[in-house]
């Protein structure tokens, strides 16, 4: 593993746990850390964005190709599944749920996580009907 690699990975790590302990600190209203968290939250943001120097010194560009349109169907469903399986957790977990609310948060998520995992075999079918 080159260096610039083993970089990349470390201002990944890094950033991202800063940043969601400072989405943790602004979120978390009980910690009552909404200005400390956003400086939190932005010190992280710029660790991730000095990721972006060391990557472009050590990929170089790539020639434009024809856009893989299997590669942009599978991004969407895995978003929309991921959202759909996000909105199914917020309705059991947000408050006080009733009966009802338990109900459909469950069922929505499961539904989003099917999606989510449906996402490669949907992906496998739309590549095999290419060639």
């Amino acid at each position: 593993m080159k260096k610039e690699t083993l970089l990349e990975i470390i201002l990944g790590t890094i950033g991202g746990l800063v940043f969601a302990i400072g989405m943790c600190m602004c979120l978390i209203s009980e910690w009552d850390l909404l200005k400390a968290g956003v400086v939190v939250a932005v010190l992280g943001f710029i660790i991730l964005l000095c990721i972006i120097p060391v990557y472009r010194n050590n990929h170089p560009k790539k020639e434009h190709t024809k856009v893989n349109w299997g590669i942009v169907i599978t991004w969407f469903i895995g978003i929309v599944g991921a959202l759909v399986m996000g909105f199914g957790m917020s309705k059991v977990m947000v408050g006080d749920p009733s009966q009802t609310d338990l109900l459909i948060g469950i069922v929505t998520g499961i539904v989003g996580l099917l999606v989510c995992v449906l996402n490669y075999p949907i992906y496998s079918y739309i590549k095999g009907n290419k060639k």
